[in-house]
């Protein structure tokens, strides 16, 4: 007998809460925003928003369907199920955090701050969480089945993500590595840099769009369908021992950029989670491509 499916809420603490956290009371917190300009009603009335959100939201889940919900803190411990809708209420970000867990369940995004958040991956309003349930569960139901990058190092560790990976120092200063294309015969060049960034076209709205700008790339950004990736090494070092000839590319399906330590440490990282990274030290190599999971995004 097959399970109903689970409605999974994934939310993040709000700003009022973080505060709280910090502060102890409202009024502390208070005082602390009105110390630097700012007032505490506008952060209160986004907070209770986004409660209200997640009421209605939870109160749209069938009868017969099981529900949870859980912090973004908590998703690197959580276990998705094969049954799962997962229904991720709040910014666009917090989709991207949760996609590296999933494995093909659906995903409904409700934007709790409709003008304030872009409203690419969160794309509906709370009223429509029913409608949105239905549709995830439905055969033939509409989706979009969004490009993943992943990251897989010579000792299997593996890493997915859905806008970006980074691969670099901890502290953002000057890694050594050698850069690549993936397979045995090819060559690699020795670089110095603050890293290298891989992303897909749904990252093409944020850090690797704003990579792409700075170089004004005559490579065209892919969408987030498209199966294509595009990488840029962050501010490389010309030097007798590191080279700049490499520096930018896109990736095809089945294609590979190998990057091998030559540093102490080095981490990567995807969408912004630096607290759930791989560690690699000298010697280790790791390579970049599109992953054979996507993001099916219910739209």
């Amino acid at each position: 007998m097959s399970l109903a499916p689970r409605a999974v809420l994934v939310h993040r603490r709000t700003e009022y809460e973080e505060l709280l956290a910090r502060h102890g009371t409202h009024g502390q917190a208070a005082f602390f925003l009105s110390s630097r300009g700012r007032s505490i009603d506008e952060v209160a009335r986004r907070h209770e928003d986004t409660r209200q959100a997640l009421r209605e939201v939870a109160a749209a889940v069938p009868l017969t369907w099981r529900s949870t919900r859980v912090e973004r803190a908590d998703l690197d411990r959580f276990l998705f199920a094969p049954e799962d809708v997962v229904v991720v209420v709040g910014q666009d970000g917090l989709v991207a955090n949760t996609a590296k867990y999933l494995a093909g369940q659906p995903v409904v995004g409700i934007d709790t701050a409709p003008g304030r958040n872009p409203g690419v991956l969160v794309r509906h309003r709370h009223a429509d969480a029913a409608a949105l349930l239905r549709t995830a569960t439905a055969a033939g139901g509409k989706a979009e089945e969004l490009t993943m990058v992943e990251a897989v190092a010579d000792d299997t560790q593996r890493l997915i993500a859905l806008n970006e990976i980074y691969l670099g120092p901890s502290g953002h200063q000057t890694a050594r590595y050698r850069l690549g294309d993936d397979g045995e015969n090819a060559p690699a060049e020795a670089q110095a840099s603050s890293g290298v960034l891989v992303g897909t076209g749904t990252g093409a709205t944020g850090w690797l769009r704003s990579l792409w700008l700075e170089r004004g790339s005559a490579l065209p950004l892919p969408a987030p369908c498209d199966a294509r990736l595009l990488w840029f090494v962050r501010e490389a070092w010309p030097s007798p021992a590191t080279g700049t000839s490499r520096v930018a590319g896109e990736l095809a399906r089945g294609q590979g950029l190998r990057l091998t330590v030559e540093s102490d440490r080095i981490v990567v990282f995807g969408d912004g989670m630096e607290s759930d990274a791989l560690e690699l030290t000298w010697g280790q190599s790791v390579r970049l491509g599109i992953a054979e999971r996507s993001l099916r995004l219910v739209i």
